[in-house]
């Protein structure tokens, strides 16, 4: 079909001197009161020219084993669980399709286990599935994991720039070998099933999964889209899920991109919108024969995606030919009306062929779809029809051929995990993914001989350089030593510059005894995925300046500054930029640093070694108040357009720019109470003998003040108008986050509640016996209160302070967020 915004990328020309223009409109119109409900119109769709097409040989083999089994088998087949809750004994009694680990699930709960102990859990779940002695058909499971940028949950692994750096590349054959490369690293592990790649077009950067995105453009995700695929599966006609090679999975459809910044938020658009932009990663994914396609948590104009069976059914396999199998999310069938995370035909009879599920209730959720199989609920033919998808993909991927995990031919390969074949690739698309945003006075690159300071909190911090999704779900937790095969930007800077005959200093602070020629700064957003990832607005660090405080103490001392930033999204940094003489978005580059040195540092012969090479591949913002700001906008008024990239040979100056801060409405997605006000649907419940005013921190009246007067149980909590969910986020490594001040210590136990079906009290009256009158966090872990019996996703109260002892608190910020580096607990008497 004619692809509706396939427009000339802007040049270098592009770049606007700050100033005035209106703020950016919303690139997807939002619908008007009354627009068409979310029902699909199959006929405005794609015909698709598929691939891989059905093979009469497969399909027999599949309507063999179908015919076969029992309603029991079949139901197993729908159910993919997380390993977190589930032990490979379950799989004797329960036959079920698939198996999963979650953001923070690994063998032996332990994040950090060698490669070896993942090929060994999967043998012992496998082995579990495939022991029966009924005569009926033997069904091998599958395991899912996510493999976004490497074989990420895996220590030892590759790990490759995350999308949005890619998508400054412009190179589909290089995401090609990108993807062959993860799917290596990911079946040497025995695992045969990546959920990647994710196809969003993300159209508000506050969005924490924009990072996952190549670009606001689709012509660019329709260009790479097919080409991972390809990569992860191998080419249909050619080395499609030959040894080496596991299932992919395009995620999240449909519309993820266009939810105005909000995860699992609703997309309000036209139906010719969702089409044309946001289902522009289908077309080339499901052409290179994608064999499962994930449904997202969102909504489209209000109609969740993993209950909407216009768009799964319909369009997605009737109209598109989609003949592999659906897997959702993780338990987003619970959010369809009418459904919970244990009970959910509705998302089966919609489309959804395979649930993802977390948590203690499996069975139960085993036991209402076999009752709805069995009373009609769910029909028959519905039934046949997810089993026979999940099976012509166990057979297409090899499953039933390939015996057990570790006697397979790649598997138990440790070396490939970090093979320097791999490491090249992902410098050569770290060097590609470098885009150079200010070079003025032709600071770079790096003259050799020099000497020069290396400064910033992330110079020498692999886990900030990868960003989420590296070891751990957020990204949290980590230390270079977890990165073994890796290198950071700082130590590929002094192997570049000893190489050139200079001298290089690291000094995280940026003190140095003797003045250096140079600087180099590295700084930017510290890990997260998902949910906390969503922001408020695009400002860098509204809150903490210290990165910027560094770049002008280095440039007012007389050294030239080059700024390296680090971040999943662009951002608002004229103050940042006027501070640097150059400026590089290195986005999140992976565990290859010596990319960026790659580009930055001269050779010996003073010459550089590689130019700049990237193109943004989203839009940069000039002012504050540019929430969403796409090419496609009626106002489009961008500091740097789609396409902007400076190269050493194409040099251009960047002129200084407005730092003016305008006043801003925007609410931050993860906060229960910020800048003294508690969140739109929340009231403040105060009981018992306490008072409360409110006080400065940062602004005017940006904190509430409580004094506990004794003598009987008091508490202030937030109540939700409507209960909220928090059981991903109990699941992974969030906590509740409190930004407090003590002003008169406790007398009596104080306790952090959570209430939710039951509320569950922690001590903390340990954390607040500190310095009284000094700012700090507090951080409680939401396992904390789910292990005590909080329903989590029915959280009526997410934080109740409590004393009945006199105690006098500030408490400026309340959000759930992952816990910043140290011991966290759940009791601090």
């Amino acid at each position: 079909m004619v692809f509706l915004y396939r427009l000339a990328l802007l040049t270098t020309a592009g770049v606007m001197a700050a100033g005035g223009g209106a703020m950016a409109q919303q690139a997807q119109p939002s619908m008007a009161p009354g627009a068409p409900s979310a029902v699909a119109h199959p006929e405005m769709w794609p015909k698709l020219p598929l691939k891989l097409r059905r093979d009469p040989a497969v399909e027999a083999r599949v309507q063999g084993m179908l015919s076969r089994m029992s309603v029991e088998d079949k139901v197993g087949q729908l159910l993919q669980v997380d390993i977190a809750s589930i032990t490979p004994a379950d799989l004797e009694t329960y036959k079920l399709g698939s198996i999963l680990n979650g953001g923070n699930s690994a063998p032996n709960n332990d994040e950090f286990a060698p490669a070896a102990a993942w090929l060994k859990l999967f043998d012992a779940f496998w082995d579990a599935s495939v022991k029966r002695s009924d005569g009926r058909p033997v069904v091998p499971l599958i395991w899912g994991t996510d493999a976004v940028h490497g074989a990420n949950n895996i220590v030892g692994a590759t790990l490759f720039p995350h999308n949005i750096g890619l998508g400054a590349m412009r190179d589909p054959e290089l995401i090609r070998r990108i993807g062959a490369a993860t799917a290596a690293e990911t079946a040497a592990t025995g695992i045969d099933w990546s959920f990647a790649p994710t196809v969003a077009v993300v159209q508000d950067d506050r969005w924490g999964r924009t990072y996952e995105s190549y670009s606001e453009d689709p012509a660019i995700v329709e260009s790479y889209a097919g080409k991972m695929v390809e990569g992860v599966q191998g080419t249909v006609g050619a080395d499609f899920m030959k040894p080496g090679h596991v299932i992919s999975s395009i995620k999240h459809f449909l519309g993820d991109g266009g939810t105005g910044g909000r995860d699992q938020g609703d997309t309000r658009v036209s139906e010719e919108v969702l089409r044309d932009v946001h289902a522009a990663g289908y077309r080339s994914g499901l052409v290179a024969g994608a064999l499962t396609v994930m449904p997202s948590f969102s909504s489209w104009n209000g109609t969740k995606m993993t209950g909407s069976k216009s768009l799964l059914t319909d369009v997605l396999k009737q109209r598109m030919g989609f003949d592999g199998f659906t897997i959702g999310d993780w338990n987003a069938h619970g959010q369809v009306p009418g459904c919970t995370n244990e009970d959910c035909a509705a998302a089966i009879n919609a489309g959804l062929d395979m649930f993802m599920y977390s948590g203690p209730g499996w069975k139960q959720l085993y036991a209402n779809t076999l009752r709805e199989a069995k009373d009609g609920t769910i029909p028959a033919a519905r039934l046949d029809d997810a089993v026979r998808r999940i099976l012509r993909v166990k057979v297409l991927a090899g499953t039933f051929d390939a015996g057990r995990p570790s006697s397979r031919p790649t598997s138990g390969r440790f070396a490939l995990l970090g093979a320097p074949e791999h490491r090249a690739i992902a410098r050569q698309a770290v060097r590609q993914s470098l885009v150079l945003l200010k070079n003025n006075g032709g600071v770079l690159p790096l003259k050799p001989g020099a000497n020069i300071l290396v400064a910033g909190r992330g110079a020498d911090d692999i886990g900030q350089q990868a960003g989420g999704w590296s070891i751990t779900w957020q990204g949290t937790g980590v230390t270079n030593a977890n990165f073994p095969n890796g290198q950071s930007i700082w130590s590929g800077i002094d192997e570049a510059v000893r190489a050139g005959g200079g001298k290089a200093t690291l000094a995280v602070d940026g003190r140095y005894a003797a003045k250096p020629d140079v600087a180099v700064v590295v700084f930017g957003e510290t890990p997260y995925a998902e949910f906390t990832g969503d922001r408020p607005t695009l400002e860098y660090s509204p809150d903490d300046k210290a990165d910027l405080a560094l770049l002008k103490r280095l440039k007012a001392a007389g050294i030239p500054v080059v700024a390296v930033f680090l971040s999943g999204r662009p951002m608002w940094v004229n103050p940042e930029l006027n501070a640097a003489d150059a400026f590089v978005a290195a986005f999140l580059p992976g565990t290859e640093g010596g990319g960026v040195a790659d580009v930055l540092v001269a050779g010996a012969d003073g010459r550089a070694r590689h130019d700049f090479h990237g193109k943004l591949s989203f839009s940069w913002p000039k002012r504050l108040d540019q929430f969403v700001l796409n090419r496609r906008d009626p106002a489009y008024d961008p500091l740097f357009p789609i396409g902007y990239g400076l190269t050493y040979a194409r040099p251009a100056t960047v002129p200084v720019l407005s730092e003016a801060r305008p006043a801003v409405s925007a609410s931050d997605q993860n906060a229960l109470f910020v800048r003294g006000r508690i969140v739109a649907g929340a009231r403040l419940d105060v009981a018992g003998p306490v008072q409360q005013t409110r006080v400065d921190r940062a602004a005017q009246e940006d904190s509430l003040r409580f004094a506990f007067a004794g003598g009987g149980m008091a508490s202030a909590a937030v109540e939700q108008a409507r209960a909220i969910d928090v059981t991903r986020e109990a699941n992974g490594q969030l906590s509740v986050l409190v930004d407090y001040r003590v002003t008169a210590a406790p007398t009596a136990a104080v306790t952090l509640g959570m209430e939710g079906g039951k509320r569950v009290d922690v001590p903390i009256a340990g954390a607040l016996k500190g310095a009284i009158g000094e700012w700090r966090q507090l951080a409680v872990p939401l396992r904390c209160f789910a292990d005590g019996g909080v329903t989590m996703d029915k959280v009526t109260k997410p934080w109740i302070v409590a004393t009945d002892g006199r105690l006098g608190i500030d408490i400026s910020s309340v959000r759930i967020a992952s816990a910043p580096p140290g011991p966290v607990s759940c009791g601090m008497r």
